[in-house]
């Protein structure tokens, strides 16, 4: 935890004044007379009114309503904040709103594994989703019902959403490489009308048949009364409605106003360590907290936006953010490292993107592939990176800067699947300080607690937020009472939202996330993130990736292992682990020294990229392997029969 992190990069004074923020704060001028000496008052201002801040997001970026709201924070609690009482939008309306200026410049280009590369333009993607919204409408698709998919990253699924939508049918997502377990285990809760999936998808060069594993789904999903199919086998059943008819007709587009709260999409928690949540986003919550983000990412209609992402990950949904405001966007769909990691860096050169952003694991696998971009590749039209889904290491921050291009925005961001949207983010107006987030996001009352709920700074604690946002979610499907709502975000502070996450928030306004609170790792009373131990040991050499948990059994010394993945050819022997042992006593503290170092071939992730802590530290706490993860939730569900054989190991040892 260091108060002075060293600066990296820092914006020309032209590029900051021509940013989108810069503009906003101009508006704030002219139309409230409101002035700020720096971010940090403008934040506390952003945070503390927040019927002003949120009203003014409105007017800036044009939000489309039907019927004008008649205030804009209604009753004010956490949970069930009334935002925009009395309006009337919808978030299809506003996402297409750029077309008639933009008719026929790109609106979403993809490249795809299984189609290769398709452009479609904003007047195509109207014309498109209206058609498919006339289809759906004469299915009998309604206000309320549940329209659900397996598809990957393309146009499908973006028209497929845009058209469910616009009718105010509730939208929801699945991976196609996502076992048929963990699809049906979302699905079922929702109870769907419709589902389109795509029967089969290309690899890492290879052909995935999906043939199977969706008959299992339909046979489960006794709901579902259409079923369209986006052909890629060429088999096809009669009682399957083909995607292609779909988008044929000239239909006018003709969106349904819905309430400001009414559901948009259903999206997921993890689900590796039980049934998955499935969280209920509203239209206009989704749509103002993409406006407020825009600001933090300096997007605009000149922008080629793109996310490396799965459909099976929130970075799918938070992708739409640039397209509502008119940038094209860019999506890969495809194995990412296929044949080799140059392979994405080469994608952003050749579709010039102006912004870029992935999750931290991406980056760290191109450092241990010793990946050098700029050998290879023109990088003159990007101008941000983003990062998220994991702390991204200081080394991390070095390689881009050294590796990819000097004079780029790097702006790592940290939020959840859970508000649709970050809690810090990255500001274009400010310095980026290695291994360090800007800023938090205005009009997010982010702090950091105490144990006691005492306020923190330059300390780590636990990640609040001590307002409501409107992209929190509206319930949980099912959710009798907010039970499960509140036991997930509200059960340790009341009336705050207590995220899951270490973080500290530095005396100079920028904040660092130490990994995920529920894996703290206590050594004799000190505590600290797993991340700190992550940044120790994987900033070896050696070491490709780690993963440590601490395992207090009632009645015994506590245990803590470390699982590492030593890079090919590397020898795990006692001269390498000394090695670990020195970096982690030196750079984080001789207290949080492992119990045992043991390799392993691959760590245990979800589909997002995250280390599987909990569950790997339940099932060494002795749980039944086959209750504490999901393995269809997994993105390497092999990987978990290691740490399966170590732990029974661990019981013979014990007993």
């Amino acid at each position: 935890m260091s108060e002075k992190r060293e600066i990296l990069w820092s914006p020309s004074k032209a590029r900051a004044e021509a940013s989108t923020m810069a503009q906003f704060e101009r508006f704030l001028v002219d139309k409230y007379g409101l002035r700020f000496a720096d971010y940090g008052e403008m934040w506390l201002w952003s945070v503390s009114d927040l019927e002003i801040f949120w009203k003014a997001i409105s007017e800036y970026f044009n939000m489309r309503f039907f019927k004008q709201p008649k205030t804009i924070v209604g009753l004010k609690k956490m949970p069930g904040t009334e935002w925009f009482t009395g309006s009337q939008l919808n978030f299809s309306d506003q996402i297409l709103s750029s077309t008639d200026r933009l008719a026929e410049r790109a609106a979403f280009i993809s490249f795809s594994e299984t189609f290769g590369r398709k452009e479609i333009s904003w007047k195509d993607l109207k014309d498109q989703t209206a058609s498919v919204a006339h289809a759906f409408r004469n299915m009998g698709v309604c206000k309320g019902d549940r329209v659900v998919a397996i598809l990957p990253n393309t146009d499908v699924s973006l028209i497929a959403l845009l058209a469910s939508a616009s009718l105010g049918a509730i939208w929801s997502i699945c991976s196609p490489d996502m076992g048929h377990v963990a699809i049906i285990d979302r699905f079922m809760q929702i109870e769907p009308k419709i589902l389109i999936f795509q029967d089969g998808y290309v690899h890492a060069g290879k052909f995935q048949d999906r043939a199977e594993s969706i008959d299992t789904i339909r046979g489960a999903l006794k709901t579902v009364e259409y079923f369209i199919r986006v052909p890629v086998t060429g088999e096809f059943s009669q009682s399957d409605i083909n995607w292609y008819d779909l988008i044929v007709k000239n239909i006018k587009f003709d969106p349904t106003p819905v309430a400001f709260d009414h559901p948009l999409w259903v999206v997921y928690s993890s689900g590796t360590t039980g049934t998955p949540k499935p969280i209920v986003h509203g239209h206009g919550g989704v749509i103002i907290e993409g406006m407020k983000q825009s600001l933090h990412h300096d997007l605009t209609a000149s922008d080629k936006f793109s996310w490396l992402t799965s459909s099976g990950w929130i970075m799918w949904n938070v992708q739409w953010v640039a397209l509502g405001q008119g940038a094209t966007v860019v999506a890969f769909d495809g194995s990412p490292n296929f044949p080799n990691m140059y392979k994405i860096w080469q994608y952003i050169a050749d579709e010039k993107l102006t912004f870029f952003g992935a999750g931290a694991a991406f980056y760290e696998g191109c450092i241990k592939a010793s990946v050098d971009p700029s050998k290879y590749s023109d990088f003159s039209a990007l101008r941000s990176l983003g990062s998220t889904g994991s702390p991204l290491s200081g080394k991390s921050y070095d390689w881009i800067y050294s590796q990819v291009k000097s004079d780029v925005w790097l702006a790592p961001i940290s939020g959840g699947t859970d508000l649709c949207g970050a809690f810090v983010l990255g500001h274009p107006k400010m310095p980026v300080r290695k291994g360090e987030m800007q800023c938090r996001a205005l009009g997010n009352a982010v702090r950091s607690f105490d144990q006691e709920g005492n306020e923190l700074i330059g300390k780590v604690g636990e990640l609040v937020c001590t307002e409501p946002l409107p992209s929190m979610p509206i319930y949980f499907w099912g959710d009798t009472g907010n039970e499960r709502l509140i036991e997930s975000y509200f059960d340790t502070y009341p009336g705050v939202w207590r995220h899951g996450d270490w973080i500290e928030i530095t005396r100079m306004g920028g904040a660092v996330i130490y990994g995920r609170s529920d894996a703290t790792i206590n050594r004799k009373g000190l505590r600290i993130g797993s991340a700190e131990i992550y940044q120790a040991v994987e900033g070896l050499e050696k070491i490709y990736e780690s993963l440590v948990v601490d395992c207090e059994f009632l009645g015994k010394s506590s245990f803590m292992p470390l699982f590492i993945v030593p890079m090919l050819g590397v020898e795990v022997d006692k001269a390498l682990k000394d090695e670990i042992n020195e970096v982690i006593s030196k750079t984080v503290s001789p207290r949080f020294l492992p119990d045992e170092i043991k390799k392993v071939s691959e760590i245990p992730r979800t589909i997002s990229g995250k280390k599987l802590e909990v569950p790997i530290k339940k099932l060494l706490l002795g749980h039944d392997p086959k209750t504490v993860a999901n393995r269809d939730s997994m993105a390497n569900p092999h990987s978990f029969d290691e740490f399966i054989s170590y732990a029974q190991t661990r019981k013979k040892r014990d007993l």
